[in-house]
């Protein structure tokens, strides 16, 4: 569902441009608004729709989701740390979504560079470097060994 920008809402204050990661949220220069500049390449990361403290970033819903004649509102609370979406259809009916806007406190997780550097037999594992110690899965990730698989055609 690609964003698109209430221009009576937006303050032109930039927080969707500086976070957007596929760069396609702008500053309009003549009317000092934000606006997607290619909604086709929307990466649907929603970052703009988190961090618009104006709440004026919306989407448009495709016909799985909502059909036609719908309308889909998002609505931020980072009081409640939430990001609500109201999905209205032609008949009336309500349907209200809500998720967390971060899993995790800003400037709580560690960059690469506060990681030691793998060793080379972590190279020959199946999991990823850290990913045991930070999945809270005590033993590892459970994998297959070599005999487990099956070999042939079924």
């Amino acid at each position: 569902m690609p964003t698109f920008v209430y221009m009576t809402r937006c303050d032109g204050c930039g927080h969707c441009v500086d976070i957007c990661p596929s760069d396609i949220m702008h500053i309009d220069t003549t009317y000092r608004r934000a606006f997607n500049i290619e909604p086709n390449m929307c990466w649907e990361c929603y970052s703009c729709v988190k961090a618009c403290p104006q709440n004026a970033i919306d989407d448009r819903g495709y016909a799985d989701f909502a059909p036609l004649g719908h309308s889909v509102r998002v609505l931020r609370e980072p009081e409640k740390g939430v990001i609500s979406w109201r999905l209205q259809f032609r008949d009336g009916r309500e349907k209200n979504f809500v998720s967390p806007i971060r899993t995790t406190e800003w400037g709580s997780i560690k960059g690469p560079a506060e990681y030691d550097a793998p060793s080379a037999e972590d190279f020959d594992k199946q999991e990823l470097a850290h990913e045991p110690e930070y999945l809270n899965i005590e033993g590892g990730l459970p994998a297959l060994r070599p005999d487990q698989l099956k070999q042939g055609l079924v």
